[in-house]
Formats: C-alpha cells, structure tokens, sequence
C-alpha cells in the first residue's frame, strides 16, 4: 500500500484524499450516538498512529530539531482539527461543518495568490460554497459554529505547516510522526468522555474503517500533494470538500442535494479544475 500511495501524482492524490475522508465521515456519524465525538476521533487518531508508524517505522532518533519544531505543531494542529470538527458536526448539520471549516483554507488561497485568475477561482469556490451552506436553517447551535470556524484554523495552519513539513522529512515519516503528536494530544480526550469505555467488537472494526479512510490514507496522500503542489492550489482542490460531503451523504445517508446544491457542486468543481489548469502557467 505505501509505495502505491506514494506513486500516485500530487493532483489525483488529493481527490482520493477527498473521497476517502468523505467516506469515513459517513462511518463516523454513525459511531457519535454510542463513542461521542471524543471518543470517536481518539479511535480515529489513535488507530491511524498505530497503523502509520508500523508502515513506514519512522527512526524518531534521527529526526533533527528543526524536523521537531514543524513536524510537532503539525501533528497537534491535525489532531485539534479533527478533534474539534468531530465536536462541531454534534451541534450543527454536516454540510454547514464542512462549508464553515472551508474558510481556513479559502483564506490560505487568497492570501497566498499573486495573479488575478487566482482569484476568480476563488471568487468561484466561494460562490459555491455560500450556495450549498444551510444558511437558512434556523435555530443554528452558536457554539457549533464557534467550533467549524476553529476548526477552519486549524485546517489553514495543516495546510501551511504540512508544505514545510513535506520539504524537510519524507512523506510517511513526517505523517506517521505527526499523527503519533495527534493522539498524544486527543486520546485522552476520549478517555476522560469515557465513551471509549463503550467500545465493542464490532465498534472497533468500524474505528479501524474509519482510521484508515479519515487519516491514514488521506493524510498520507495529502502529504505527498503538498510537497509538490503550492499552498493555495491544493487549498481551492479542498473546495470540492463541501460538494464531495453533499454527494456522499446523497449515497450513504440518502441525503438529496437542492437545486442550489447542485448549482453548488458545479462552482466548486470549475473553481477547483480551473485552479488545476493554470497552476502551472
């Protein structure tokens, strides 16, 4: 698995990044009702530590102190992200989550463009994602919104710190030990919920599903895009995010998508192969 993924070019290994965390989304909304949303990203994070450290077995000894001082605050940052949107999506609906968490990395994109067509994509993506967010949901619990919102931070800061990362470790090196800081981080986040206590047989195979499809694999193939792709590319790419969640909850949650979801999807899709094409230029 680990030379395939590795071999995958930068562009295609976000759009299965995208995919995969889309389906392990599914799976994790059905863990929430008996893990909680600590308990259910601990298993995440806890899970994927453990498989990634075993495939690549990262010589923690010889990693320098300059290695340490980007690949622990990426760590941190990955494991607060998920911690925190896990907490976000028990307050406010899916689609909104993923919509408001999009900010971070819109932001990365602007501020990271130098030519105007930069900025009609992300005119585009913005367009997009204003059409498929709920907005007119009342009743939209705050502190869910607080929570997406933090999370798009964190996300922003994964984005940055992962291109450094990329430059000066190897890509299963850098996320393997990132993902070990991660856990340290949010496993006892799940204990002290105690819905780790409620773990079963069958629970723990659904953790596993969902280690794998939320963070080993997307995080694997994310590293591997941001070593070779600029910051605000591979930010308008995370805009299919929003329009791959509406899709996904179409197929396992029977979710319909709107008129305005599907005008959505068709933003954020243009916005993001646009961003693709004159990348390079």
């Amino acid at each position: 698995m680990k030379n395939k993924l590795i071999n995958i070019p930068p562009l295609p290994a976000v759009l299965l990044a995208i995919i995969s965390v889309q389906c392990g989304a599914a799976i994790a909304k059905t863990l929430f009702p008996a893990i909680g949303a600590a308990g259910t990203a601990s298993l995440r994070i806890g899970i994927s530590a453990l498989i990634l450290l075993l495939v690549y077995r990262p010589n923690l000894r010889m990693i320098t102190p300059a290695q340490w001082k980007l690949v622990i605050p990426y760590g941190l940052s990955l494991g607060a992200m998920n911690l925190i949107f896990y907490l976000a999506i028990e307050r406010i609906p899916v689609g909104l989550g993923v919509t408001l968490e999009f900010i971070g990395p819109l932001l990365v994109a602007v501020f990271g463009s130098k030519r105007m067509v930069d900025y009609l994509w992300v005119l585009l993506a913005a367009i997009g994602i204003a059409l498929i967010a709920p907005w007119s949901n009342n009743g939209i619990d705050l502190i869910g919104v607080l929570f997406a919102l933090l999370a798009g931070a964190l996300w922003a800061a994964y984005i940055v710190l992962g291109g450094k990362v990329s430059r000066v470790m190897k890509d299963g090196d850098a996320v393997a030990t990132g993902m070990l800081f991660a856990s340290i981080l949010i496993v006892p986040f799940g204990i002290m919920e105690n819905g780790l206590s409620n773990l079963t047989p069958s629970l723990l195979g659904m953790g596993v599903a969902l280690a794998l499809l939320s963070s080993a694999i997307p995080f694997t193939l994310e590293m591997k895009a941001l070593g070779q792709l600029p910051p605000r590319t591979f930010s308008i790419l995370m805009s299919l995010e929003p329009a791959a969640a509406s899709i996904c909850a179409f197929f396992f949650l029977q979710e319909h998508l709107t008129f305005y979801e599907i005008l959505a999807v068709g933003f954020v899709i243009i916005a993001s192969v646009g961003s693709t094409v004159t990348a390079k230029k």
